[in-house]
């Protein structure tokens, strides 16, 4: 029964090409049917390369992509270790830097304080002076009058 109708099909795709456009458009609706179906069946085909191109990208994508991801993994837990110590090591000479600031800043203080008790010394010292100056001027001053 399939074969009567596959060759049915042939006669009349045969006998349709020898028929005009005009003539085409009023054929008989198995010829038409026959016609659709071989159109999806182009179709079909074409969509189904596309979908295999995709497949095909994909599956490829899969294979490769789970080796760069596993490598990834592996080089970003190799280097957590390293990371953690220098962290740990930065943390320390923030630490440090921390405690030499503290140092330098009482450091400074002290050198402030200390400027400030030498400068009122100065001063205390030259008022002295001048206080004896000014007595010893007088002194040469009436020794010379005398």
């Amino acid at each position: 029964m399939a074969r009567f109708a596959v060759a049915l099909a042939v006669g009349y795709a045969h006998t349709a090409v020898a028929y005009s456009a005009e003539q085409r458009g009023a054929m008989n609706p198995i010829r038409k049917v026959v016609t659709m179906l071989q159109a999806m069946q182009k179709k079909v085909e074409k969509e189904g390369e596309v979908e295999k191109t995709l497949f095909d990208k994909f599956m490829c994508h899969c294979k490769t992509g789970g080796g760069d991801l596993a490598a990834s993994i592996s080089a970003a837990e190799a280097k957590a270790p390293e990371l953690g110590s220098s962290i740990e090591a930065a943390e320390g000479k923030l630490a440090q830097a921390k405690a030499d600031l503290e140092s330098a800043q009482a450091d400074r203080i002290a050198a402030k304080s200390t400027v400030a008790e030498a400068t009122a010394l100065r001063e205390k010292e030259a008022a002295a002076f001048a206080k004896e100056k000014a007595e010893f001027d007088t002194n040469i001053a009436a020794i010379n009058k005398a």
